[in-house]
């Protein structure tokens, strides 16, 4: 286990990410949202968030922060969350005006021009990449404590 550490925590913690936004969906819609457990895009917390940052607590576990292998994952965990809360949050807002537009045009018109709904839960609010940080840090810190 110990040999794919690196690829089985990350994915390990994505499925825990997916069962948390599963869970708080839920609970808020009070119906089983079953679709939340295979579509990561956002929601509380930040399943790409949570998958970089577990690999890069990982990394930095047992290779050290000076390796530069740790400052690759460091950047790519940064890029990662930048486009979470930038480029996919405006797009779903982008993508809510879009549906508006489409909507207005009634449903006659927009199956006659083959227009679909966008979707609009794309990127997430700062809380929930917080969120997938910490997550992503305590799953990646839980594995190596377990594993090393």
């Amino acid at each position: 286990m110990k040999d794919y550490a690196y690829i089985f925590v990350p994915f390990v913690s994505l499925i825990i990410c997916q069962l948390i936004k599963f869970t708080i969906e839920s609970l808020k819609y009070k119906q089983l949202q079953w679709t939340r457990l295979f579509n990561g895009a956002g929601g509380m917390p930040s399943s790409h968030t949570t998958f970089s940052f577990s690999l890069l607590t990982l990394v930095g576990h047992t290779l050290g922060i000076k390796d530069p292998i740790f400052a690759v994952v460091l950047i790519f965990s940064f890029i990662v969350s930048y486009d979470a809360i930038g480029v996919r949050f405006e797009s779903g807002k982008q993508a809510a005006a879009i549906n508006d537009i489409v909507d207005e045009l009634g449903k006659h018109r927009r199956k006659k021009l083959n227009i679909d709904i966008l979707k609009e839960q794309l990127g997430h609010k700062l809380s929930e990449v917080v969120g997938g940080v910490i997550l992503g840090f305590t799953t990646g810190s839980i594995f190596y404590f377990l594993l090393w």
